[in-house]
């Protein structure tokens, strides 16, 4: 089974879509998905504590800060924005894809866990996950 899941950005940070996913799948067997753009990433992640998605984000912000800091002067890929490379470089240490576990219809998720968006650049965007469950026979 083949889908796709379309996100839309407001900037950097988290979105979950955990429930569009879950409302997806079907049956059971292994679902992937896998996220069609360099410049933000997938993630499993807490969905209860809001601050977890602050946290995360303040620490990536802080980790790659944008071009315009004075300690990423070394970047040469600079003219699509401050926030452009700095998001390549998170998606390159980020997954871009998943795969999750789906027992009769539902995810093998925890308790707390959600699926994210990770939004790495700065202006709106709409980015698209595809969806393949391969379903046990």
């Amino acid at each position: 089974m083949h889908g796709a899941f379309t996100i839309r950005t407001s900037g950097q940070g988290l979105y979950e879509f955990t429930d569009q996913v879950a409302d997806w799948v079907t049956g059971s067997g292994l679902l992937t998905l896998f996220v069609r753009h360099t410049s933000c990433s997938l993630l499993i992640q807490e969905n209860a504590d809001p601050e977890v998605q602050t946290d995360l984000a303040a620490f990536f912000h802080r980790l790659v800060p944008p071009t315009s800091d004075p300690s990423m002067a070394y970047l040469t890929h600079t003219y699509e924005g401050p926030d452009d490379m700095p998001a390549h470089i998170k998606a390159a240490m980020l997954p871009v894809s998943l795969s999750i576990p789906v027992e009769n219809g539902r995810m093998a998720l925890g308790t707390w866990q959600g699926i994210y968006l990770f939004e790495h650049r700065d202006r709106p965007h709409q980015r698209t996950i595809a969806a393949h469950l391969m379903r046990d026979r």
